[in-house]
């Protein structure tokens, strides 16, 4: 498959993440030429903020990598990661220490961002590429935030004027 296939599956994995009221952030992790991993936002469902998609692929190529008796450093030192957002600084830094080759992103992460926008944690030897169908992420961003959080406090929700 080629790298606009890998984006196709990040933002299918992003739209099903939109769907279950989670912010619409996917990513996919691909070894050997195979997806080995997705994940999308799982912050509103677990009500844990450090559940992003890309902590939440990192933790199943560790999976994976048992159940099939590899080396989890290994598989993700060889691996490439694809995400509709660029990763937050927390995301960025967890993908430093994992040692990820490559990422590949959608839109910039104009408050958050760990590859280029805010900060650059990520290591000189991983290839960062961002920009990938960035204005598709970010129509995904904001119908995600159009509507109302429904797992939002209540405190904070915003309610609507009609």
């Amino acid at each position: 498959m080629s790298e606009i296939d890998w984006m196709n599956e990040a933002f299918t994995v992003a739209k099903l993440a939109l769907e279950n009221f989670e912010v619409p952030v996917g990513c996919v992790i691909v070894f050997d030429n195979k997806c080995i991993a997705t994940g999308s936002n799982e912050v509103n469902e677990t009500k844990n903020a450090t559940r992003h998609a890309e902590m939440i692929a990192i933790d199943k190529v560790i999976k994976f990598s048992q159940e099939n008796n590899l080396d989890s450093e290994m598989v993700l030192k060889n691996s490439e990661l694809y995400v509709t957002v660029e990763p937050c600084i927390m995301c960025a830094s967890a993908l430093k220490l994992v040692g990820l080759k490559k990422i590949t992103y959608g839109c910039n992460n104009d408050r958050f961002g760990g590859c280029e926008s805010v900060f650059s944690v990520c290591s000189s030897d991983q290839e960062v590429i961002g920009g990938v169908r960035a204005e598709e992420a970010i129509n995904l961003l904001k119908q995600f935030y159009k509507r109302e959080n429904v797992n939002a406090p209540d405190d904070k929700r915003k309610l609507r004027k009609d």
